[in-house]
């Protein structure tokens, strides 16, 4: 058999990959005989490209759907994309400005023409790189959030929340883009770290002044363009510095409008001046105080971030200009106390990079309270595991402390929120127009109403308000709630996601599974960690600290880089990515492939005796080991832990230990027995190795025999645990250590590798090793093996167990070439030692050097010392 001499991963991958998808490997279906497997995949933006999280998630998900599939388990893993409003109405708005059309140059439906050719267009490039990695999700069932049964769904379940008051329309405080001029979520929102100004301003008192010789009050605001919205100004009850000022007011600066001072305990006494400006209509906080208070909203912003009529200064001017010119007008009306820099988070949009202003705005929301506390319950009773258990802290203060859900967008690109407007300014919620037109006639009582009057809302629904239903809505649970698979499929077993979106999307699936099918929508989250790189800063394409992962699967082929991923990956924790984990993933995949070959190159003699019976058993007893193991960091999803498992199996047990076992002599045949076992073993090798490497696995398989396509290795049966011989891989423990004892005597003393060795064994138990003689003889390249009770002189030794095992001098070693290293290390050693002590003799150094520096200097004199010792010791042996 002609066997390539190296492995080439990209001829592999695409002849594999094509194979499975042509035989329909990766597609599911009902099948009642069988337990079903379900993971769905979390929808990447249909914007996006191939980053290293989802080369993380994903290898993550496809390790659990291979390994289920060889289970024999019904294993279906669903694909799709997310529409993303925002960044996908960002990017088509890019395409048209490129072409010279503005968004606002079209009507709604010519901009959802442009819309729905450029998601054809590149909304699939990154399933397509998903499949470069090996992913085998079942493509036939490819779902995308904006397909017409996915936005049936999403619109049924609108109206229904909405029937049930849990949909309501309202003014509330929101994220406010100003650039994408539409709300958006958490999220959405990134935080950057930025040196900011806090502005002191003076707030003069209203009327006679009462205080001793001062007639104004200091505030602290980073926001001074925000002072024309003020409402009151907010003192701790107990801050005896103010007491006596609560009730009065103040004139608010530059503008000279009479505003009063309140008493509230959320005032920190400690911070700032003690003094806070209240400003409902711009920041979260001073709303919520405002409406403690009961106090007027004032709203001086426009969508765009220009200030409106309202701020009746600097009307019209971007915010931040605003902000450079009250500056200079307070500090020319010396209303300007001091300006102070300090560290802060600066919150922008990840979609056009605009700071986030907090704005009061007509949307939609979710009441979540209710629906939060089954998908709590369900958390905090472990009815739904994540992984790792340390995020269930984090979950439950999120869901304690719900939030309604902000569900509109002023987007065009999404489902249209399904709300019709009547002429006389009312509306009603329906599935579609005809059914909203008889709502409004019965309604208005006038059925001369046409369509023509009825107006629906121009907002669409945030996109986690489709994404949130995906579970259920891919097996088309709302279109046929009683369907063969999502009575089949449902509840899915495992979700893989990242920690981030715990609350947006994960806790919104759990609300939604319990609201619409009384159950869990999945029994399991792992929940990856963030790929950083060396510095442990997150990767990106804005940091150019992110490589390309289709370059590196091009270089170190996808089984190396689906490893390297895993190296060091445990779950919940950050994975800081270096490219040599790749390369020790490509060597990996280049062990296994020389392992490979050495087994195909030895010839079989059918009269030979089998000689490796221990070498056989033990590796059968570590394989059950390893292979349990393994189970166990599966069942704990200790994912990174499995792969460890299989490394060491496969590379220190099966390639460094049990093939050298048994290797035949050079050029020499092999025993029929062994050759069967250790086929069977390779097999089996490459079955545990599948999920984590499917293509090296899949092209041995099919080279170390010829099988039908059918009998694949990505539809092999997973191995079973058998018996775990303890005391055999105990003895076999301390034979490798003796082995690796010999070899470090070899090494220390410059003894070739080929050079026979006799070795003399001081123990008590000479049977002990009956059975392993031949495997320490040939790992050690013994000439003999001899047992006493006694010592041997002359000769270096080292212990293992309750042993001591020797190796004589002469004759195994040059003793004048020896005597030559030794003595120049000696002079070498004597010389250091010499200029410690001159230095350490000197009392300028002694006395001016600091503690630390003498404290190594005395240690380097110690341990030259201990090394003289251990040298001329060593010397006088050899005579």
């Amino acid at each position: 058999m002609s066997i390539a001499k190296t492995y080439n991963p990209k001829e592999t991958e695409e002849k594999w990959y094509k194979t499975w998808m042509e035989n329909g490997f990766f597609r599911s279906k009902p099948n009642p005989r069988k337990q079903p497997y379900t993971v769905v995949i979390p929808p990447p933006n249909v914007t996006g490209v191939l980053h290293m999280g989802h080369m993380l998630n994903n290898t993550i998900q496809d390790i659990l759907i291979r390994r289920a599939r060889m289970q024999g388990k019904e294993a279906c893993w669903v694909p799709g994309t997310d529409h993303a409003s925002i960044a996908t109405e960002a990017r088509v708005v890019a395409m048209l400005k490129e072409k010279g059309i503005a968004k606002t140059d079209l009507t709604r439906e010519e901009f959802l023409e442009y819309a729905w050719e450029w998601k054809d267009k590149y909304g699939g490039i990154i399933l397509e790189q998903l499949k470069k990695l090996g992913a085998s999700c079942d493509w036939d069932r490819t779902r995308f959030t904006m397909e017409p049964d996915l936005t049936d769904a999403v619109i049924k379940v609108f109206v229904d929340l909405y029937r049930k008051n849990k949909v309501y329309r309202g003014v509330r405080m929101v994220n406010w883009d100003p650039m994408g001029l539409t709300a958006i979520s958490d999220e959405e929102v990134i935080p950057k770290e930025t040196v900011a100004k806090m502005y002191h301003l003076r707030y003069f008192l209203e009327g006679p002044s009462q205080t001793m010789g001062s007639d104004y009050i200091t505030v602290a605001t980073s926001r001074p363009e925000t002072i024309m919205a003020d409402v009151a100004v907010a003192v701790n009850p107990n801050d005896e510095r103010y007491k006596h000022l609560i009730g009065r007011n103040v004139m608010i600066p530059l503008l000279n409008r009479a505003i009063p001072i309140i008493a509230d305990e959320y005032v920190s006494v400690d911070f700032g001046t003690g003094c806070l400006k209240v400003t409902p209509a711009h920041d979260l906080n001073d709303y919520e105080l405002g409406q403690r208070h009961s106090l007027p909203v004032i709203d001086i912003l426009n969508d765009n971030g220009t200030l409106n009529e309202k701020a009746v200064l600097y009307v019209g001017q971007d915010r931040f200009a605003a902000r450079r010119n009250i500056v200079k007008d307070l500090q020319e009306a010396e209303l300007l106390a001091d300006v102070k820099e300090y560290p802060s988070i600066l919150q922008t949009s990840e979609r056009t990079g605009a700071v986030i202003e907090p704005k009061l705005s007509m949307q939609w929301w979710v009441k979540m309270d209710a629906m939060a506390k089954p998908a709590l319950d369900a958390v905090m009773n472990d009815d739904i595991k994540l992984h790792p258990p340390k995020f269930k802290n984090m979950y439950r203060s999120w869901m304690e402390n719900v939030r309604d859900w902000c569900i509109s967008r002023q987007l065009w690109w999404g489902q249209r929120i399904p709300a019709y407007y009547l002429p006389d300014g009312s509306f009603v919620v329906a599935e579609n127009l005809q059914e909203a037109l008889d709502m409004a006639r019965t309604q208005t009582e006038n059925p001369d109403l046409t369509e023509a009057d009825l107006r629906q809302d121009e907002d669409v629904l945030d996109t986690w308000f489709s994404s949130w239903l995906w579970p259920i809505s891919v097996f088309d649970g709302f279109k046929d709630p009683d369907n063969k698979d999502i009575n089949y499929y449902y509840p899915t077993n495992d979700l893989v996601t990242a920690p981030e979106i715990l609350f947006f999307w994960v806790a919104r699936m759990i609300m939604a599974g319990y609201e619409y099918r009384k159950e869990m929508p999945f029994k399991n989250v792992y929940l990856t960690g963030i790929v950083r790189d060396a510095q442990g800063r997150k990767m990106s394409k804005s940091l150019g600290n992110s490589p390309d992962p289709l370059d590196l699967i091009e270089k170190y082929g996808a089984d190396g880089v689906r490893t390297g991923m895993l190296y060091s990956s445990p779950a919940g924790n950050d994975l800081l990515f270096d490219e040599k984990l790749c390369e020790q993933g490509r060597n990996f995949s280049n062990k296994i492939w020389n392992a490979f070959r050495l087994i195909s190159s030895w010839e079989i003699n059918n009269e030979l005796e089998n000689p490796n019976e221990t070498a056989i058993a033990w590796f059968e007893a570590k394989f059950n080991l390893g292979l349990s193991q393994m189970e166990e960091h599966f069942e704990k999803f200790r994912m990174s832990d499995a792969l460890m498992t299989v490394y060491k199996l496969v590379w220190d047990d099966f390639c460094s230990s049990y093939l050298e076992m048994i290797k035949p002599a050079y050029q020499q045949p092999i025993d029929a027995a062994t050759l069967k076992a250790t086929h069977q073993f390779m097999e089996n090798v490459l079955k545990v190795l599948h999920p984590f490497m499917p293509f090296i696995t899949e092209e041995i398989w099919h080279e170390l025999k010829e099988r039908p396509i059918k009998d694949c290795l990505i539809v092999a049966p997973w191995p079973k645990v058998g018996k775990v011989d303890v005391i055999l891989l105990e003895k076999m423990d301390r034979v490798l250590d003796v082995v690796a004892g010999i070899r470090n005597i070899r090494n220390q003393k410059n003894i070739p590798n080929n050079k026979a060795l006799p070795l003399h064994v001081k123990t008590q138990s000479a049977h002990y090793y009956e059975g392993f003689e031949s495997i320490i003889t040939k790992l050690a390249n013994l000439e003999e093996v001899n047992y006493s009770e006694n010592s041997l002189e002359n000769a270096i030794s080292f212990v293992e167990g309750p042993d001591e095992f020797f190796v004589p001098m002469e004759g195994n070693i040059d003793l004048a070439a020896e005597k030559e290293r030794l003595e120049k290390e000696l002079e070498y050693a004597k010389g250091f030692l010499d200029a410690v002590s001159k230095k350490l003799s000197n009392e300028r150094f002694v006395n001016g050097a600091p503690a630390i520096v003498l404290e190594k200097e005395y240690q380097k004199k110690a341990d030259a010392e201990a090394k003289i010792k251990a040298l001329e010791q060593s010397l006088a042996a050899l005579v």
